[in-house]
């Protein structure tokens, strides 16, 4: 790492051609020299459009890794960005095949020693994972970042069995993402056909996705989970508290029999040398001994670093957004750790955590619009995304306190929950919180989980519940470290609901619990930090002007006639001009999601989303919609593209979709 840097240079249209004649397009970062000295490769590989995309955080990324000896791809995969051919979904059989078949041919050229690293965050870092199952033989190393090894519990589709709501929303980001062109810039002429045989094969995937309700054999493909021991590559695994991806390092550190290493900060869901809410850390300095170790075979200490270093962030009062937490590094040299110990604490009948186990026969029957303040599954858009105060979720709960704590605690791990219970309905749903409530009665959440009841046997084949017939069940809450302060008390929240995290069961439910323990995992207390890094650093930021500011929002809405309740989410990013080669862009994304807190068959959600591209006299606009409701036994979906050349319509396309609803 104390090489001079390098000089490199830049092609922003290498295209690479795959067996098939696919040509997918890479933009690249390569030291001057590479041809006489060949250097390791790094490939990111993605859909999300390395022109406009991805642009400002590759600017701040690949540069930097190439002026200190890495040939960088970024590579748009099939069907995106500047690349030819359709893409049929996610994570499917062709976009691996594809992925070993770049891999191959980097190691192949000139420039390249031949070996080869994978990195990514989200898709990118999923695919890192699936890539590095299928083993091409010159890839050796992966850095992956918020990222899952298991695609139906872990990702954005289903929780505990759950719908997940993001389902709907994310499938309506890529509807949107998708139908943008690629770039005449980069393609020249061709640009048009590309664009009209783009739309017009484009997939509603949140009807794909619902189509499989239970862990069948389509999200078994590409969850690592299933063999772990097929990862030879060395695994770099970075997550944060922020995230939805949070359980996926615990697992790999666990799992992998390659060399494995983990790091949690506090982040959302962004790459840590420019990650929110702070500290963040020298990320690519981290990255850079990975590489230098596992590409170079330069000896950089990583394989003696923690097992796991995770940022322990202090309890404090609830907010929708943090620019900054408070907290302390921890390391641990193996995970799971010796000196982390559960202490159990039971559910009373007086409301209370206790040391003593005890029968007990408490009701819950949330309203549906229980969860309003559990913010976004996936906090990434940097809005007021992050749970908020949870005293009002908590009153539609069934609450559990502790005695105000004497001392601080660290909660380090998964806390699980195991419950006996009984439902009135046979479809029935769980969610349980973990919260420190504040010496002034504010509550926050420190972490949670989601238990569809038909799945607490299995989640291949769940089975109706008998109403009435007591069963006992298992949730695990997400995995965190976070610091309880003395004076507060730790409350366990428990509701039948969960909106609009959840899809509502057919029918409102009444849960009766009947007994309960919480089982928390508790680490010695650390007083300083016992692993530090260095400062962040990166290359130079992108260079582009702004034309339209970005902003977001989050309202709820309760109409106070009908009693239903609706949630309006607007995310604007804003419209910006590159300085370089002029392309400018703007995206707006909609949100809305609609309840009444007595009547589950009322649930719906709308997205809208408008992209912008825009040359000169070129421009080309989007609009997409898609939207959900539900009956008692199915789902309805309805999507929408319309794409527009200046202010002419020239391509439009209807989805419609109903698929039966299965232990959902």
């Amino acid at each position: 790492m104390n090489e001079p840097l390098r000089q490199i240079t830049e092609d922003p249209d290498l295209g690479i051609v795959l067996s098939d004649g696919c040509r997918l397009s890479a933009r690249v970062w390569i030291p001057a020299d590479a041809e006489r000295h060949p250097v390791p490769a790094i490939l990111e590989y993605l859909p999300y459009r390395k022109r406009d995309g991805t642009v400002e955080r590759d600017c701040l990324t690949h540069p930097w890794f190439a002026a200190r000896g890495y040939a960088c791809l970024r590579v748009d995969m099939r069907g995106n960005g500047d690349s030819q051919g359709l893409m049929e979904d996610e994570y499917t059989a062709q976009e691996l095949a594809d992925a070993v078949e770049v891999i191959e041919w980097i190691a192949a050229q000139p420039w390249c020693s031949g070996r080869v690293g994978m990195m990514g965050i989200s898709w990118g870092g999923f695919n890192s994972l699936q890539v590095a199952a299928l083993r091409p033989p010159a890839l050796k190393a992966i850095v992956t970042l918020c990222s899952s090894a298991d695609r139906y519990a872990e990702d954005i589709h289903y929780k505990g069995g759950c719908l997940l709501n993001e389902n709907l929303g994310w499938g309506a980001t890529m509807l949107s993402y998708s139908s943008r062109p690629p770039d005449p810039a980069i393609v020249g002429d061709g640009w048009r056909a590309m664009w009209l045989e783009r739309l017009g094969h484009q997939p509603l995937l949140p009807a794909v996705w619902l189509a499989h309700q239970t862990r069948d054999d389509y999200w078994k493909h590409g969850s690592v989970c299933e063999d772990y021991s097929a990862i030879e590559a060395a695994t770099l695994a970075v997550g944060g508290w922020g995230d939805a991806y949070k359980n996926t390092v615990p697992a790999l550190v666990d799992n992998l029999d390659a060399p494995a290493k983990g790091i949690i900060g506090p982040w959302v869901h962004k790459y840590p040398h420019f990650a929110v809410p702070e500290p963040r850390i020298g990320f690519l300095q981290e990255a850079a001994r990975w590489w230098d170790r596992w590409l170079k075979d330069i000896d950089t200490g990583v394989e003696a670093d923690p097992a796991m270093r995770a940022y322990v962030m202090d309890g404090v009062a609830p907010k929708s957004w943090y620019a900054e937490r408070a907290g302390r590094w921890i390391a641990e040299a193996s995970w799971p750790s010796a000196d982390i110990a559960n202490a159990t604490w039971h559910l009373g009948a007086d409301g209370r955590l206790t040391d003593v186990a005890q029968d007990i026969e408490v009701l819950v029957d949330s309203p549906l619009d229980t969860g309003l303040d559990g913010g976004e599954y996936c906090a990434i858009w940097l809005g007021p995304e992050l749970p908020g105060d949870q005293r009002a979720d908590d009153a539609r709960s069934a609450c559990f306190d502790s005695e105000p704590l004497a001392g601080p605690i660290d909660i380090v791990g998964a806390p699980v929950v195991t419950i006996r219970l009984s439902a009135d309905q046979p479809v029935a749903q769980i969610a349980v919180r973990l919260c420190e409530v504040q010496r002034d009665g504010a509550s926050t959440r420190i972490t949670y989980g989601v238990l569809n009841l038909t799945h607490h046997q299995s989640r291949e084949r769940p089975t109706p519940l008998t109403p009435g017939e007591p069963v006992e069940v298992r949730v695990e809450l997400d995995h965190i470290a976070w610091r309880v302060a003395a004076g507060s008390r730790l409350r366990v929240a428990i509701s039948s609901a969960y909106w609009p995290l959840i899809w509502p069961s057919p029918q409102r439910c009444a849960l009766t619990l009947l007994r309960g323990s919480v089982d928390l995992p508790i680490r010695p207390l650390a007083n300083g930090d016992e692993a530090t890094f260095e400062g962040p650093d990166s290359a130079e930021p992108w260079q582009a002007g702004t034309l339209r500011e970005p902003g977001h929002s989050r309202i709820i809405e309760r109409d106070q006639a009908s009693g239903r309740v609706v949630v309006r989410i607007e995310d604007d990013f804003g419209c910006q001009r590159d300085l370089d080669h002029g392309l400018e862009t703007g995206s707006i994304g909609r949100e809305t999601w609609a309840i009444h807190p007595g009547d589950p068959l009322s649930a719906g959600g709308e997205t809208h989303w408008t992209q912008t591209l825009a040359r000169g006299e070129w421009s080309v606009r989007t609009e997409t919609f898609a939207a959900m409701t539900c009956d008692a036994r199915n789902f309805r979906l309805t999507g929408r593209i319309e794409a527009y050349e200046g202010d002419e319509l020239v391509f439009e396309k209807n989805f419609t979709e109903t698929i039966a609803r299965d232990h959902i």
